[in-house]
């Protein structure tokens, strides 16, 4: 037996251990395949990656460059249960898609839906409108006939505002808002109608009890009915220009600098709408008069707007922002009175100042403009964050992207 050449021997080279799986995009495959397997295109894929938090800088862990390049691998390695291609040999083609037989021409469904929704958007400011008719035509004005009409017409507006809510652009597909939420809307609501005449009784020692009854802003009521339809419209033309965004869009940047100007310019738009319909409506029914003041239509459109941007937020999945935004609005109303009510206190009088002179100079309904136009801003700026993710624009209540949004 020879001894070798060199001095020691030398070991057989190991192979190089890899640390991890060699195909890394196999973990997302494994850990979302019910979301790629119903998935019918590629950005339900991205919108659910998103989701579960997964950006374009995670995404180049996985060696693609973006989210959607993920997705569209995603999309083409899982199969689907609907692909042609992967039908168990049992189930041939062509009896899985027999050939559809010719259906006789008939009026295209989707025109009439349109139009129904349309009407039912339509339907709460007719009903305000016809109350305040009804309240001016009434035959014998008695103070019981008179309510009486009100109640109606205020049951009926409130039932059609349901009903327009529950269908259309503004539906909450993510399911019904929180509590808070709806606490707060209505408190916002109340406040518009009756918040400037307590405040103004409240500036001035009262109210008196008994006393003269509440004195409602029937202008800024009728408005706010009125624009429903406005606000179901852009809306409506929102999402779908965001959802034809998301699909041209090759990455997280390019979306969020195509989305942030349609959100900008709906909500310019429904301001001028909001702002057009109130005064609109303070000129129709100057004769009631508005106990707000020269802030009156300001404050109107202001509530508007934030109630269409809390909505539109919660119709895209963040009820959480909607709920903050009108209860942040809702707490500065409440603070106000509260302040005005503390400053009758001895040595507490400085506290009802600055809500004095905001109404000296103002008018009451300088308290809900400021409150409603703040809370706007911020759901706004809220907005421009939130609503450029693709996950914040499915098409319905189905999508896959919200089975797999974070709780």
């Amino acid at each position: 037996m020879t001894a070798p050449e060199s001095g020691t021997a030398v070991p057989p080279a190991r192979p190089v251990r890899r640390h991890g799986p060699a195909d890394p995009v196999k973990i997302l495959m494994h850990r979302h395949r019910d979301l790629c397997e119903r998935a019918v295109d590629p950005l339900e894929i991205a919108a659910g990656l998103e989701a579960h938090g997964v950006t374009d800088r995670a995404a180049a862990r996985f060696r693609h460059r973006d989210v959607f390049s993920l997705a569209e691998e995603l999309y083409a390695r899982v199969p689907r249960a609907d692909d042609p291609e992967h039908r168990t040999p049992e189930e041939p083609a062509d009896a899985a898609e027999p050939d559809p037989e010719p259906e006789p021409p008939g009026p295209a469904p989707g025109a009439r839906s349109r139009v129904a929704r349309g009407a039912v958007q339509l339907l709460p400011g007719a009903l305000g409108l016809a109350t305040v008719a009804a309240h001016v035509a009434v035959l014998a004005p008695t103070p019981r006939a008179l309510r009486a009409v009100d109640a109606a017409g205020l049951l009926l507006t409130v039932l059609a505002l349901r009903l327009a809510l529950r269908h259309g652009p503004l539906r909450l597909w993510r399911g019904p808002g929180s509590r808070t939420a709806a606490t707060a809307a209505f408190w916002t609501v109340a406040y518009a109608v009756l918040g400037d005449w307590l405040l103004a009784q409240l500036l001035s020692g009262g109210p008196d009890v008994p006393g003269p009854l509440p004195r409602p802003a029937v202008a800024t009521a009728v408005a706010l009915a009125c624009a429903l339809a406005p606000a179901a419209g852009c809306a409506h033309w929102f999402a779908r220009r965001a959802r034809h965004r998301v699909a041209a869009s090759r990455g997280l940047a390019e979306l969020a600098s195509r989305v942030r100007p349609l959100l900008i310019a709906a909500t310019l738009l429904f301001l001028v709408a909001a702002a057009a319909l109130a005064t609109g409506a303070h000129l129709l029914l100057g004769r009631t008069g508005s106990p707000g003041g020269r802030c009156a239509i300001p404050a109107a459109a202001a509530l508007a707007v934030l109630l269409f941007l809390a909505r539109l937020l919660a119709v895209h999945g963040f009820p959480a922002a909607a709920a903050v935004g009108l209860g942040s609005a809702a707490a500065l109303e409440a603070v106000a009175l509260a302040l005005v009510l503390a400053a009758r206190f001895p040595r507490l009088a400085p506290l009802g100042r600055p809500v004095e002179v905001l109404v000296t100079v103002a008018g009451p309904a300088a308290v809900p403009a400021v409150a409603c136009a703040a809370a706007a801003l911020c759901l706004l700026v809220r907005g421009l964050r939130a609503l450029t993710d693709a996950c914040a624009h499915q098409p319905g209540p189905t999508d896959v992207g919200e089975a797999y949004r974070p709780r």
